[in-house]
């Protein structure tokens, strides 16, 4: 629904699913999902990078698949069920993934962290799907060998400052071979 301020500003009103929950919002139709997340719920473990779309900070899961939310509007996703960092795991549950990054040490300054983790939930489910990347040896077979290559790649949009990337390898590798808990 579409409604004209008393500044004669549009706005739209949304219902968008994050984290389990049902949320309604009223906002600039412009406003990035990154921003609604962050500045209308309050949901700050998606970070703000680049807000171009080259850094892969802002990653949440939209319908289990990998997004940056720096790069879609949030009006674009109602009826779409969002997760961020904060819906993967709770501090006294962790998701295996985030399990593993602090077994791994997969991060130092944290600050890509969150994007890093949601990013390495989808691309394990898309290996699981079967999806190729650039550097899957045999494209047409449906089973992918994960390999530190292939991961790398797959992680390739998100970039990591402090270059812990040999340990979000092992830590997305840990997962994928079912060695975290």
């Amino acid at each position: 629904m579409s409604v004209s301020t008393a500044t004669g500003t549009k706005t739209s009103e949304i219902q968008i699913s994050v984290n389990g929950s049902v949320r309604r919002l009223v906002l600039d139709p412009r406003t990035s999902l990154l921003d609604a997340l962050r500045e209308h719920l309050h949901l700050t473990g998606t970070k703000k990078g680049c807000d171009h779309g080259q850094c892969g900070a802002c990653t949440v899961l939209i319908n289990d698949r990998r997004i940056n939310s720096c790069l879609t509007l949030a009006v674009m996703h109602e009826g779409d069920d969002i997760v961020t960092i904060e819906g993967l795991g709770s501090p006294g549950a962790l998701h295996p993934m985030q399990a593993a990054f602090v077994e791994r040490d997969g991060f130092q300054c944290g600050y890509c962290t969150p994007g890093q983790i949601c990013s390495a939930v989808g691309m394990l489910a898309e290996v699981k799907a079967g999806w190729p990347s650039h550097a899957t040896a045999d494209v047409a077979s449906r089973r992918i060998a994960l390999t530190d290559a292939e991961i790398r790649e797959r992680m390739s949009g998100n970039i990591c400052r402090c270059a812990a990337y040999p340990n979000i390898v092992a830590a997305v590798r840990d997962v994928a071979e079912g060695g975290s808990k």
